[in-house]
């Protein structure tokens, strides 16, 4: 990808950034690494990046510098890169990074491409173990932890690949062989700046496809494939699939897509049987539709009903996704941390009748009227914690306001403890006690992940019977 004396800047020292560093110095360029924080630069000192340099709070590249490689996390109009942006200096993201090594390799990988607004981690696990099921040498990476970088570097031969907009936004040769754009709900708007530039860059998760992927139920990804997409299309349905879909009838999941070795089915022909409902062990329609979609990337490279099956039961999900924590007198404690925006807190709410939420955070600018309109129904009581409390308050005021609502004064010691005990005040046997911020976590805790660890701290000391964890 790069000549021996190419000069790169690689903005970020975080997990994407140092993977990026350690591949280009492997490939003989020569390396900068840019980070906001000394104490993180100084973490990547050691043998592996021996030759980078590295050089805290760069607000502009060296004159010298012919690429940019960034982290997720710098927004476009953070200085260092407009500066390269003016400089005429190309700026990537480590996924493009990964697709250039990989393609220059000379035995490139398979990738499928997995984006959306909610749902994306579920759909790779789903989709890597479909994939082992069936024998291939396959691998999640992205934005689910393993960098791309690594993954091409390891040599693996098919990746079921997570892609957030912010790492889309700088790709711009990237080509997966199949794609999918889950959903698309307001997030992120703070960073692009609105609704349709957010759109534009999750529909380069179609460039260059062999079989477009698209949610048939979302009217977003729907708009979003014949937008950006040339491909042949394959949609998926809760419903029962029409010719060319994947779907649901009478408890099992359909294809009416593809037939042996992934060929087009045609339209006569009779729908192949992958699963049933309660193979996909994870609660919630939203979960068939992640299962659905894994199901069409990997039926798009050819692998066999038997292994969709195979690998859907054997998959276990991440933490803090609709995890059951514990249960006691008859109430149910979910940990879904993981709901940082409305659309999947939606999802995690309509898992369930009787619900307690917990909700708050900071909401990013996405608004929560029609998040809240349409579960009102199911809500016996809500509990706010964090920043952005008064939006969802005022929208249960508006379409639920016979439901009790606590505010726990932001940044309070101990808030989490003190809204699952008053959470555990409100249920009765039968209601589901629900963490579903809708809301970043930033304001409060470290991370989702961190904000899912208190919350199940907390539903302990309430003394409620710990549950045993799902396998899948």
């Amino acid at each position: 990808m790069s000549k021996v004396g190419t000069r790169v800047l690689v903005a970020g020292a975080g997990v994407s950034g140092s993977s990026a560093a350690e591949a280009l110095l492997a490939e003989g360029a020569t390396v900068i690494v840019t980070d906001a924080s000394e104490e993180r630069l100084a973490e990547l000192a050691g043998p592996r990046m021996r030759g980078a340099e590295l050089l805290p709070g760069l607000t502009e590249p060296p004159s010298d510098t012919d690429l940019v490689v960034t982290s997720p996390g710098w927004r476009p109009d953070s200085p260092l890169l407009t500066a390269a942006a003016a400089a005429g200096i190309e700026v990537i993201s480590e996924i493009e990074l990964a697709w250039r090594l990989d393609r220059a390799s000379g035995r490139p990988a398979r990738w499928l491409a997995v984006t959306g607004t909610n749902g994306k981690t579920t759909t790779v696990g789903m989709l890597e173990s479909v994939l082992r099921a069936a024998g291939m040498d396959a691998v999640a990476c992205g934005n689910v932890g393993l960098p791309a970088v690594d993954a091409v570097r390891a040599g693996h031969r098919v990746l079921a690949v997570e892609l957030s907009s912010f790492q889309l936004h700088w790709s711009n040769t990237f080509a997966p062989e199949t794609g999918v754009i889950l959903n698309l709900a307001e997030d992120h708007l703070d960073w692009h700046g609105s609704l349709q530039a957010y759109g534009a860059a999750k529909g380069k998760v179609y460039g260059g496809n062999s079989v477009s992927v698209y949610n048939g139920d979302d009217p977003a990804s729907r708009e979003l494939v014949n937008e950006h997409s040339v491909a042949r299309r394959v949609g998926i349905t809760l419903r029962e699939p029409e010719a060319g879909q994947l779907g649901v009838r009478d408890e099992e999941l359909l294809d009416r897509a593809f037939g042996p070795d992934g060929v087009p089915a045609s339209a006569e022909a009779a729908p192949v049987s992958l699963a049933t409902v309660a193979d996909v062990r994870q609660v919630g329609e939203h979960n068939l539709a992640n299962a659905l979609a894994a199901c069409a990337l990997a039926r798009s490279c050819g692998v066999a009903a038997t292994a969709c099956a195979e690998g859907l039961r054997d998959f276990a999900p991440g933490e803090h996704r609709s995890v059951v924590v514990a249960r006691s007198g008859g109430i149910v404690y979910v940990d879904d941390s993981k709901a940082t925006n409305p659309h999947a807190a939606s999802a995690a709410l309509g898992a369930h009748r009787d619900v307690v939420w917990i909700a708050g955070g900071l909401l990013k600018g996405a608004e929560v009227d029609e998040l809240v309109r349409q579960h009102a129904h199911r809500l016996r009581a809500a509990v706010l914690i964090g920043t952005d409390q008064e939006p969802i308050a005022e929208a249960l005021r508006r379409h639920a306001p016979d439901v009790p609502v606590v505010g726990i004064p932001p940044r309070r010691e101990a808030a989490m403890s003190e809204a699952v005990r008053l959470a555990n005040d409100h249920a009765t046997s039968g209601t589901a006690v629900v963490l579903a911020p809708a809301a970043a976590s930033m304001d409060m805790y470290t991370d989702y992940a961190h904000r899912g660890r208190e919350f199940a701290a907390a539903v302990r000391a309430v003394q409620a019977e710990p549950a045993e964890y799902p396998r899948g």
